[in-house]
């Protein structure tokens, strides 16, 4: 177990079994679609509006996730360019009846905020801490 990132998740989730295979592990594709809600939340939140997923990178699969574990989504905003901006996603599971959190999946969210009509649209630059 390494350290839980810092502050409140952008998901919390239990999983459920029918994200599961026949084994009872969560499939990867639910996962990742967890992540994607996730950072899309701070994606629209950062520029305000709509935004849409245009590359995930770099997935990493750590740990299987089991039904019945709560999954925490962690996203936070790391860049911006003049359209998109960069979350990076952490995925991490705690058994039910247990309080050690693993981390299970990382990834790197990249988005384009887009306009009403649907063409990219500028971003503000990230705010300094």
């Amino acid at each position: 177990m390494t350290s839980l990132p810092e502050g409140c998740p952008t998901i919390r989730v239990t999983a459920m079994p029918a994200d599961a295979n026949p084994y009872g592990d969560i499939f990867g594709g639910w996962l990742m679609g967890q992540m994607d809600l996730a950072a899309g939340s701070i994606a629209s939140r950062h520029c305000g509006g709509r935004a849409v997923t245009i590359a995930a990178e770099g997935m990493k699969f750590h740990r299987p996730v089991i039904v019945g574990d709560e999954v925490s989504v962690y996203a936070t905003l790391v860049a911006t360019g003049n359209t998109s901006m960069t979350i990076e996603v952490e995925a991490w599971r705690r058994g039910r009846h247990s309080d050690e959190a693993y981390q299970v999946t990382q990834a790197r969210f990249v988005f384009v905020a887009i306009g009403e009509d649907r063409q990219p649209r500028r971003v503000p630059g990230m705010v300094a801490a």
